[in-house]
């Protein structure tokens, strides 16, 4: 464990926003994560536990407490006896990365959530999921450092709560630090069955055909450096927190009330979900919306992004600004997919 030099959190953020933190902290292995996160809960000071700050807005007056900055790394791989192959794998590893590594070594089920941004510890909180894949799809089991009972508890998939963009961590986040995530995947060379129709059409295939998993991996990079969705430091666009805003999740009626020609997608409980991007065009916030360095991306209208001299509080008034225009046509209120920290909407 050590105290790196103090910074501003712009720079530990994909949005490069953000002050500093009244203390910094980067730790190595599992024992110092848990030691300085319940010391600080001992001492009731805040703790904001950051990764690769991907899915994070900081205000401009930064964290008045200790932010940790989670650098644990290790892949763990067994042979599950059955066909298929369990791999664990410490929060600080790069989810990139590992999707790589998974793509190499023929575990199949993440090849669709390639290019997205952040550490393996965070993707259990949001369910991160694209392009029809879902991480909850493949995790087996989440390790936890529960902050109120004071002790290890590890949750079976079906115990994490998982939902669109949710999880239990997601909606206790002062409860669950994330100590490795365990995944279950089934071996072979080719994908998943293909989910969704965007991906299906760039790889020029019907929906549910399965395909070399490098081949949708390298149409989902190209679809997403299409959105600014690829990291690049040389472009602006990619200065965002990714999507902003979740798709919403309607109850029957509320979607009867949307125009015909809105999208809608049926759920499994007989809800429906439509499509925040298409409803942030039509409320007229098209691409590159806004003045000065806050601006909606030029690729793609659900993110957000900093052109190079942006503050938070700007970024969040943009977001209230459109927030507030989709739910002024539709009566729809998008939710904010990004963690806020010292900032409301």
């Amino acid at each position: 464990m050590s105290e790196p030099p103090a910074a501003s959190l712009a720079e530990l953020t994909t949005l490069r926003l953000g002050g500093p933190a009244k203390r910094l902290v980067e730790v190595h292995d599992e024992a110092g994560l848990v030691a300085e996160v319940a010391a600080c809960d001992q001492r009731g000071e805040p703790v904001l536990v950051l990764g690769g700050g991907s899915n994070v807005v900081v205000a401009d007056g930064g964290f008045d407490g200790t932010v940790v900055l989670v650098r644990i790394s290790g892949v763990r791989v067994d042979d599950d006896g059955c066909g298929g192959m369990s791999v664990t794998v410490a929060p600080g590893e790069d989810w990139d990365e590992f999707v790589v590594r998974a793509i190499d070594a023929g575990w199949r089920g993440v090849e669709c959530l390639s290019g997205i941004p952040g550490l393996v510890g965070a993707v259990p909180m949001q369910n991160v999921g694209a392009y029809g894949q879902e991480v909850a799809d493949s995790i087996a089991s989440v390790r936890t450092y529960d902050r109120e009972q004071q002790r290890q508890v590890t949750y079976a998939a079906g115990d994490c709560g998982f939902g669109y963009r949710t999880s239990r961590f997601k909606r206790e986040p002062d409860r669950h630090l994330i100590l490795g995530v365990t995944f279950q995947f089934l071996l072979g060379d080719r994908s998943a069955p293909i989910g969704y129709a965007e991906l299906a059409r760039r790889l020029d295939v019907e929906v549910g055909s399965r395909l070399p998993s490098s081949d949708v991996r390298a149409a989902v990079l190209d679809l997403r450096r299409g959105k600014g969705m690829v990291l690049d430091a040389d472009d602006h666009d990619t200065w965002s927190a990714g999507s902003f805003f979740t798709n919403p999740i309607l109850d029957a009626p509320e979607a009867e009330q949307l125009p015909a020609e809105a999208p809608r997608w049926p759920v499994d409980d007989g809800r429906v979900k439509t499509s925040a991007a298409w409803l942030i065009e039509r409320a007229g916030f098209t691409k590159g919306f806004g003045d000065g360095a806050i601006r909606l991306s030029s690729k793609h209208t659900l993110a957000l992004t900093n052109r190079g001299d942006g503050t938070a509080a700007e970024l969040v008034s943009l977001a209230r600004e459109i927030r507030d225009g989709v739910a002024a046509k539709f009566g729809v209120v998008l939710d904010n997919e990004p963690v806020l920290v010292g900032l409301e909407l």
